[in-house]
Order: structure tokens, then C-alpha cells, then sequence
């Protein structure tokens, strides 16, 4: 149990700001802005001018201290429920959610095993919930989809992204080394879409994509 004074309170209510506005202002000024190295038309994220402008993304700080791994795990999975319980007026709105879980209290140089080794951890359960989790920070070497010398996934403090799946995520899901990962994975995307499915080339790829990891899992048995 915490007690706090009044100047604590205050000190900590100034801190959290602070965090949330500028990561406020690289979603602006990064994620929803065109770049030049980007390797294509349109702003670093797609979706990022929508949820601003229909007021859908939601941002929390969370302090991980004193957490345990597990602990942080545990915290971030309530997010995901949380995020599957809100409720949408407007059920085309629901594709602009996304909430931004921000942690200062991790360092640089301990975010790429801290917040990607979370992110690996709860991705599957994410993905077979129909949602994507992201890992951002200073460290991410993770490549652009259309210039691999681009890093997209780079955030001035460590966070993770929650937002419902779409059918341009397969890249990311068929990208995973581990054949039975990326069966799990695609098994949820083609569940997730089912009829839905707008673009009938990437129905194709992921039924390939599927096949091809079935067979890899075969070779290992």
C-alpha cells in the first residue's frame, strides 16, 4: 500500500503528463505524418489519422518498478480484456482503437528485452483474440515493410500498441520463424476474416503461407 503527500501527487501527476504528452506528440508528428524514407505514399501508420480524428486512441502509464516479468505480463493482458469489452457506438469506429500502454520507469538499454520479450510472450494470445500487439522504443531494430533501412517501430519512450487485426497484418504474421507460431497465427487470421476478406490475394497468401508451415512442422516430426 502507497501513501502519497500532496506534492507527491503532484510530482507524479507532472511526470505522467509529461510522458503522455510527448508520446502524444510523436503519434502526431511521426505515426501520422508522411516520411521520407518510408518506401511508399501516405504517413508512417495508416490508421493513425483516423483514430485521432474519431478520438479512439487511449493511453496509459504504467510503472514497472517494482514488477516482476510476470507481473507486467499479467497488467498488459488486462489491458487486451478491457480492450475487447469497450463497447463502439459506431462499429466502423472500432478499427481506429488503440490503446498506447507507455512504461518511463524501463530504460533504453533494457527496453529490447524487457518490452519485446512481453510482446513475444503475449502475441499469440493477442492474435487469436482478432488483435496485434506492438513493441515500440528507441532500441527497435525491427525493419519498414517497403524500405528495410527504415525504422518504424521506434518510439522516444517504451510502449506497447494494442489495435484489432486487418487483413494488411499477414506480413507480420507470416513472418514468424517458428512454423508452429506462424500456424497459430494464420489459423487465427483466416478465422478472424473469414468472409470477410476484401483483397482475394492475400486470402491466397495466407492459405499458402499455411500450407507451407504445415509442411515445415511435418519435416521436423
Amino acid at each position: 500500500m502507497q501513501l502519497y503527500t500532496t506534492r507527491e501527487i503532484e510530482q507524479l501527476q507532472q511526470h505522467d503528463l509529461a510522458c503522455l504528452i510527448e508520446i502524444m506528440e510523436w503519434v502526431k508528428n511521426f505515426l501520422g505524418r508522411p516520411h521520407s524514407n518510408l518506401g511508399r505514399p501516405g504517413v508512417v501508420c495508416p490508421f493513425v489519422p483516423h483514430s485521432l480524428k474519431s478520438n479512439s486512441i487511449r493511453l496509459a502509464v504504467i510503472r514497472t518498478k517494482d514488477l516482476y516479468p510476470e507481473q507486467l505480463e499479467e497488467i498488459v493482458g488486462r489491458y487486451r480484456d478491457i480492450f475487447l469489452e469497450m463497447e463502439v457506438k459506431e462499429q466502423e469506429l472500432a478499427i481506429n482503437r488503440a490503446f498506447l500502454l507507455i512504461f518511463p520507469d524501463i530504460h533504453i538499454e533494457d527496453a529490447p528485452k524487457l518490452v519485446d520479450s512481453v510482446q513475444q510472450k503475449l502475441k499469440p494470445l493477442f492474435v487469436e483474440s482478432g488483435l496485434m500487439i506492438g513493441e515500440f522504443h528507441k532500441r527497435n531494430e525491427s525493419p519498414g515493410l517497403h524500405n528495410p533501412n527504415f525504422r518504424p517501430l521506434r518510439s522516444p519512450i517504451p510502449l506497447l500498441a494494442i489495435r484489432f487485426m486487418v487483413e494488411a497484418d499477414l506480413p507480420f504474421l507470416e513472418s514468424q520463424a517458428d512454423p508452429y507460431l506462424r500456424i497459430r497465427y494464420l489459423e487465427a487470421y483466416l478465422k478472424c476474416f473469414g468472409h470477410k476478406f476484401t483483397d482475394e490475394i492475400k486470402v491466397r497468401n495466407a492459405h499458402q503461407a499455411l500450407a507451407l508451415a504445415k509442411e515445415q512442422t511435418a519435416i521436423f516430426r
